[in-house]
């Protein structure tokens, strides 16, 4: 009997535009997964994908421009810097809008309970609510009241869910790490890709609260890139020790800012050449 294959997309916020390359390029090489589980930008490229979605969401994704970003955020301070709510409009509207059970391919997200910190495996109900809760980043995004549970960013326990494909049924799972290459970055290097030296994220959102931000001191953006970084890596790293991935594929992605969504471009190619450099151990897990 053919085996099931598992792919598990991680959490990475921009970075994880490069899901999209990382879907083409297995599709090229015939490789079509069976299951597909994701956290984070995982979770919402992945819902997409489920779907039958994937075009348009390139096709979004490529024309983003960074005022249309910045246009998504809705500022509010409670729970969050920003609300979510114009994003998730959006998301709903233009992909995925349905239960799970109406998904062509099976499908389940990651979030974390913030009032225990357990693990909450989402694959029942609304699709996009589910990957509300799965991309509600700490103090970035508002916590997601979901059947009476506050969630937040599934990236906190299980930034690549392998397990979850495992639970799902997969035999062999490839796992997408969009970390790997982030720990041992400076807060300078950071800074520079958070765009924390010009007119950034962080100051565009500042100016509309009609504060400044002072460039002596690393940027709001800078700081929680970072420490968002080296939180979910150390996790993923953990996670991947104990719960291994028969292939695991990871985008060089550390020149990539917390919001630079408006370069899908450059990720989606490097997610594909990614797969590319991983093809002949994902083939051994295939067909070893």
């Amino acid at each position: 009997m053919k085996p099931k294959i598992g792919l598990a997309l991680g959490s990475g916020s921009a970075r994880g535009w490069a899901h999209i390359g990382v879907l083409r390029a297995l599709q090229e090489a015939g490789i079509t997964p069976d299951i597909l589980c994701g956290c984070s930008i995982g979770a919402l490229v992945g819902a997409a994908y489920a779907d039958g979605d994937l075009d348009q969401l390139e096709h979004w994704a490529t024309g983003l421009a960074w005022r249309d970003v910045v246009g998504l955020l809705d500022v509010g301070l409670a729970g969050g810097l920003i609300k979510g709510d114009k994003l998730m409009t959006f998301f709903e509207r233009h992909f995925v809008d349905k239960d799970f059970s109406a998904l062509p391919l099976p499908f389940a997200c990651v979030a974390t309970d913030l009032a225990n910190g357990r693990e909450i495996w989402l694959r029942e109900g609304s699709v996009a609510a589910a990957v509300h809760a799965s991309i509600a980043m700490p103090g970035l995004l508002a916590p997601v009241n979901h059947d009476g549970r506050l969630l937040v960013d599934g990236g906190l326990v299980n930034p690549v869910p392998v397990s979850l494909c495992r639970a799902l049924g997969a035999d062999i799972v490839i796992a997408v790490d969009l970390g790997s290459d982030i720990v041992g970055r400076s807060l300078k290097q950071a800074a520079r890709a958070a765009g924390s030296g010009g007119p950034g994220w962080t100051d565009k959102l500042l100016a509309s609260l009609g504060l400044k931000h002072d460039h002596d001191q690393p940027s709001l953006a800078a700081v929680l890139s970072t420490s968002i970084n080296i939180m979910q890596s150390r996790i993923a790293r953990s996670r991947l020790a104990g719960e291994p991935a028969d292939a695991l594929v990871a985008p060089r992605l550390a020149h990539l800012g917390l919001m630079d969504y408006h370069r899908a471009a450059e990720a989606i190619g490097e997610g594909a050449a990614a797969v590319k450099r991983m093809l002949p151990a994902i083939e051994f897990a295939l067909h070893p």
